[in-house]
């Protein structure tokens, strides 16, 4: 077996999932070599990120605070109210429209694993179905960037 190669797509697949299986048909491996070793390094990235999210968000919960302390203490105002920009409109607009499926499935692989997993724990982190709906979106997305890579280059 080629294990250097298939450890260096589940590596790959921990951060950039959605380009990873691109490498599959180049480097020689099979069809299914190439679609486990991809769901398997999605699946172990998408675990460290989105369970340790909360430790992230939390974080910069805590930054922000420092700042605001730190510039009342200059003697610099700070907005009491948030600002409603056109990100957060935007970010709201995409909750609704496409809500706890989408979210999970899309944002790890359009995003990368450790954005998309952190944004995903910060939407619906309460929510029990959110880490298997990343894991049933790993094996779609999956499926289809390896069907496509193999089509492409195989």
């Amino acid at each position: 077996m080629k294990w250097g190669l298939l450890i260096t797509l589940f590596l790959l697949s921990t951060v950039k999932f959605m380009f990873t299986p691109l490498g599959g048909p180049d480097m020689g491996l099979s069809f299914f070599e190439t679609y486990f070793s991809c769901v398997s390094g999605g699946i172990f990235g998408s675990a460290i990120f989105y369970f340790s999210g909360g430790y992230f968000i939390k974080r910069a919960a805590n930054k922000r605070e420092k700042q605001i302390a730190d510039n009342l203490s200059k003697g610099i105002k700070t907005p009491s109210k948030k600002r409603f920009t056109r990100l957060n409109k935007f970010i709201i607009k995409l909750k609704q429209s496409i809500g706890i499926i989408g979210i999970s499935f899309w944002a790890p692989f359009f995003l990368s694993i450790p954005v998309g997993s952190i944004v995903t724990a910060k939407f619906y982190g309460d929510d029990k179905r959110t880490y298997p709906l990343i894991v049933i979106g790993m094996f779609i997305n999956a499926f289809a960037t390896t069907g496509i890579a193999y089509l492409i280059r195989g």
